[in-house]
């Protein structure tokens, strides 16, 4: 199992999507933003690569960069809902009429 670490995070925003690199290759998240939001829409992992452990750690540190940069964070995928309902510290992020 990868040791968690702080992930080394690129913001491709030419491509509108977060990228970091794992052993097996690249692991991307894909957004738009509009109006204060960032839409977290699509997740693209190598091909059989499911460290939980990792996605997890990719997912709060892009939500870091969300706090950062004062955006509200609207997940759009199902996994990024339910990475939402299990971590409910992440909870304030949601834009007000948004539940989970």
């Amino acid at each position: 199992m990868e040791n968690l670490r702080t992930l080394e995070i690129k913001d491709n925003a030419f491509a509108r999507q977060f990228e970091t690199t794992v052993e097996e290759g690249l692991l991307i998240v894909e957004y738009s933003l509009q109006e204060r939001k960032i839409f977290l829409t699509k997740i693209h992992k190598p091909e059989d690569y499911n460290n939980k452990t990792v996605i997890d750690q990719f997912l709060k540190d892009i939500l870091a960069i969300a706090v950062e940069r004062k955006l509200k964070v609207v997940p759009i995928l199902p996994e990024i809902v339910t990475f939402f309902k299990k971590n409910s510290v992440y909870k304030e992020l949601l834009p007000p009429g948004i539940r989970l």
